[in-house]
């Protein structure tokens, strides 16, 4: 049987829910005496991961072509201000 709790220990107590959660699998919450909402472990369903993230084909998006030595010199005067 699942353990139940209400929706004021849910507010007001949630790592001793979250503890019950982890050690039963569910928790059954009730609001004025009445069973109305289940807690559930979230486990990742198997072979779904996220893809890898692509930082190179990020950065390119952004600047697909390179400064020259000109461009980048250039850049670097424009922020150094006048110092």
């Amino acid at each position: 049987m699942a353990a139940t709790a209400t929706i004021r220990d849910l507010r007001n107590r949630f790592p001793k829910i979250r503890r019950l959660v982890e050690a039963e699998g569910e928790v059954l919450l009730s609001e004025s005496g009445h069973t109305k909402y289940r807690l559930v472990l979230h486990t990742e369903p198997p072979g779904r991961t996220a893809p890898p993230v692509d930082y190179w084909a990020r950065l390119t998006a952004y600047q697909p072509v390179s400064l020259t030595a000109a461009q980048s010199q250039a850049l670097h005067e424009d922020n150094r201000g006048d110092r």
